[in-house]
């Protein structure tokens, strides 16, 4: 029984004064009518109307409860235009899950300029190597870099791609030389970064001689942390790879050097995952929307950036 239909039927009929005048207004028989009142008076056992062949009068149960069903449909109303409301206007909490380099790098950044067009919308982030379940932990969105997403189910859209670049200090590389083929690395300490979304003890490049591959050996250092791996670079521990937006501002300060500047590593692409396309919350529309306005622009920039300072190394060389 669809107790809720039946109580818009019961109000219906104490608003016309009739089940016929209830049926006008509810476009429906009055034989549907008359049933639907009577389901819901053997659903609550308890009579609600008088009737008579001239008119129906409320019983004092079903003045108690006209009350009632006034107020609970009136709260339905609101809920549906509340609901409603979230298509068409972005406002609320956004719950978005980033990986952590593309997160500190550029989403932080993109929700200060979306924030500033939409300021009703406020955002829950949390950061993290890893593609979340956005149904089983309740995120609105994740933003995931990857060669290749799994096949999850959840709608994607990509908002830019990117690559990685091998990088070490200045330091370490005074002391042990600069590597010009991926073969050369065999005499280097090549650090590890683990990832659940690349592959972290093959190394695959693209450069002068088309796609090589380099198989990490034995590592002083491995770590599952972008910024960590920044870090342990600058220090001089070695030789590791880098997604190119975590390697600029080492690039910029002169902290890193880009090794084997002639070649990148495989081409990762951003995606936007959210859970269905159906009556989509206008909040993660326009979210969607603003992100692959503005991170591919961000991203083309830091390689351009890179590239060009690629092109310094590699004449110095």
């Amino acid at each position: 029984m669809d107790t809720l239909h039946n109580m818009r039927v019961f109000v219906a009929v104490v608003e016309s004064g009739s089940f016929t005048g209830a049926a006008q207004t509810l476009q429906t028989t009055t034989a549907h009518v008359s049933r639907a009142v009577a389901h819901l008076e053997t659903h609550l056992r308890t009579r609600l109307l008088h009737r008579t062949t001239r008119r129906i009068a409320l019983t004092e149960a079903g003045q108690r409860y006209l009350a009632r069903c006034e107020q609970i449909l009136a709260y339905v109303e609101e809920a549906e235009a509340e609901a409603g409301h979230a298509q068409a206007r972005p406002e609320g909490r956004l719950r978005v899950h980033s990986m952590t380099g593309i997160g500190q790098h550029y989403v932080i950044r993109a929700i200060a300029g979306y924030r500033a067009l939409h300021p009703e919308v406020r955002f829950d982030l949390t950061m993290a190597n890893r593609i979340p379940d956005l149904l089983e932990e309740g995120f609105d969105l994740a933003i995931v870099v990857a060669a290749e997403l799994p096949d999850s189910g959840f709608v994607s859209q990509q908002i830019g791609h990117t690559y990685s670049i091998l990088c070490a200090s200045p330091a370490y590389l005074a002391e042990h030389g600069q590597p010009q083929t991926p073969a050369e690395l065999a005499d280097h300490a090549c650090l590890r970064f683990i990832s659940p979304v690349v592959s972290f003890d093959r190394w695959h490049f693209e450069g002068p001689n088309g796609p090589e591959t380099y198989r990490i050996g034995e590592t002083p250092f491995q770590v599952n942390v972008g910024d960590a791996m920044t870090e342990a670079l600058r220090q001089g521990l070695g030789i590791g790879v880098l997604p190119l937006y975590s390697a600029v501002d080492g690039l910029r300060d002169g902290s890193l050097v880009r090794v084997l500047p002639a070649y990148r590593l495989q081409r990762l692409n951003a995606y936007a995952l959210y859970a269905s396309r159906q009556y989509l919350d206008a909040k993660i529309r326009t979210w969607v929307a603003y992100l692959r306005e503005q991170i591919p622009g961000a991203l083309e920039a830091d390689e351009a950036f890179v590239r060009a300072v690629s092109e310094v190394v590699g004449q110095a060389h």
